[in-house]
């Protein structure tokens, strides 16, 4: 397998319903290993299963690239403007341009049967800006492989989209970024873990719940398995049991039939020495009275 062919597939990975990602990246860590690209493999095998906000934001980018890339043009443009500029055109295409792709994340969550809760759009949406902030910057995250939420740059790299003049609105808000930023990202940060601690504890519930139904189900078909299993047992004895008495029926009738055959031939042998001495006693009295014919004279 060529190096362009492994990223190809990588790439494929990333496309995939997010329910078949662990399976599908399995199976491309086999075929790399396969190939004797172990390496390639490890990496494969490593790669965590993306949160759907991530998942939903690579669709975007392999299914929808005009309006992905619409919205990272719009970031290098914020990004060389200056002064006045920044509340005009460019912002103005930024915006709708990130509201049209998180139209089109909602729909696909729907079609691949996820719920578009109002956090996990947040999430879209936070990732989405951060990517457009990024543009490209160096270091940027790989758009279409994310596997977890994205937050903005640092302050340093939205500088970019402030303007120079020290005497502007907006150079005074330059100034008062980074106070601001870092509570209002540790705020952020904190509600995003309690929203992940709470779905973490409903998952946890829910696999709970369902190894339980399971555990259930199982106990429910080992106890028929075993009833029809004791059943079985019950009707095989009955029956060596009733083999066992037609066998004996059957060595008496056999023996009943042997003597019967035995009498029979016996009975032969009488009816034919009978049939003998009756021929010897017809014969011998044919003779007595040819004798006695010819002592008396007498024909008649």
């Amino acid at each position: 397998m060529s190096a362009s062919a492994a990223a190809d597939d990588l790439d494929a990975l990333f496309k995939v319903p997010l329910a078949e990602f662990t399976s599908a990246r399995n199976a491309l860590a086999a075929q790399l290993k396969k190939a004797g690209r172990q390496a390639e493999a490890n990496e494969a095998k490593a790669l965590p299963k993306p949160s759907a906000s991530a998942w939903v934001v690579n669709q975007l980018y392999w299914r929808h690239r005009e309006s992905f890339d619409r919205l990272i043009k719009t970031g290098e443009q914020l990004r060389r403007t200056k002064g006045a500029q920044l509340t005009g055109d460019a912002v103005t295409a930024r915006r709708e341009a990130l509201a049209e792709l998180t139209r089109i994340a909602a729909d696909i969550l729907r079609d691949g049967s996820h719920n578009a809760t109002r956090d996990l759009m947040r999430r879209v949406t936070s990732t989405l800006e951060a990517l457009s902030s990024y543009a490209a910057l160096p270091g940027a995250p790989v758009a279409g492989r994310l596997t977890d939420d994205l937050e903005p740059p640092g302050f340093e790299a939205v500088a970019g989209f402030l303007p120079d003049k020290a005497g502007s609105r907006s150079a005074q808000v330059q100034v008062r970024l980074p106070q601001a930023e870092p509570a209002k990202k540790q705020l952020d940060s904190a509600r995003r873990d309690e929203e992940q601690r709470k779905n973490l504890i409903a998952e946890a519930k829910a696999a709970a719940r369902d190894a339980e139904r399971t555990l259930n189900a199982a106990r429910r078909d080992a106890e028929r398995a075993v009833a029809k299993a004791e059943t079985a047992a019950e009707r095989a004895k009955e029956i060596e049991g009733e083999r066992a008495k037609i066998e004996k029926q059957l060595a008496r009738v056999s023996s009943s039939a042997k003597a019967a055959q035995a009498d029979a031939s016996q009975a032969a042998a009488h009816a034919n020495e009978a049939a003998r001495a009756v021929e010897s006693a017809e014969r011998a009295s044919e003779l007595a009275h040819e004798r006695l014919q010819k002592v008396t004279g007498n024909k008649s």
